[in-house]
């Protein structure tokens, strides 16, 4: 089996995830991709509870025929949510499993912050998307939408609805927990 795995903290996840994840399934040679929200976010970035965030990740892949899952991974390994730990305990647990990790080219800045890149490129092909307004060489496809967590939390915490950004059944789950209004 050939798994593309999309982390990030999806704090919340929204359509750009979801582009990026039909995307990489159309054009990678990959059977599933994995979405694997952060447990702790290894820079960092306070998020709702990780409980909330894997949950909206489901919600988000509802729809997609089972090809589109979402990992816990990150809650398992129990280490600092390096992304070289997890590709480890990936591998262990997985043998069969051929791995890609998928990386927005916004992300290529923080590299060199990152432990061990040099290990995760030999545990895993590392496919790196081009991100709107984040040009950069070797990067896979046309840009995909500029959309951001962050403007959504902080259109949500404003009352404004991000509808356009974030499907409905995620939004509402949001909203039903109240994670992200004052």
């Amino acid at each position: 089996m050939r798994i593309a795995l999309l982390g990030g903290s999806f704090n919340p996840p929204h359509v750009g995830h979801l582009m990026a994840a039909h995307y990489v399934r159309a054009t990678q040679g990959v059977d599933e991709v994995w979405f694997m929200p952060t447990f702790r976010h290894p820079f960092g970035k306070a998020s709702v509870a990780f409980e909330h965030r894997v949950r909206m990740c489901e919600l988000l892949g509802e729809d997609t025929s089972g090809w589109l899952k979402t990992s816990r991974v990150e809650g398992e390994v129990g280490k600092d949510g390096r992304t070289v730990d997890t590709l480890d305990f990936l591998r262990a647990r997985h043998p069969e499993h051929h791995f890609s990790l998928i990386i927005g080219s916004d992300i290529l800045k923080d590299l060199p912050h990152w432990k061990d890149f040099e290990r995760i490129q030999r545990l895993a092909r590392v496919v790196v998307l081009y991100r709107a307004g984040y040009p950069a060489e070797g990067t896979v496809g046309p840009p995909l939408a500029e959309v951001s967590s962050t403007e959504i939390r902080e259109r949500l915490v404003r009352g404004e609805p991000p509808a356009e950004l974030v499907p409905a059944p995620v939004l509402a789950y949001a909203r039903e927990h109240h994670l992200y209004a004052p």
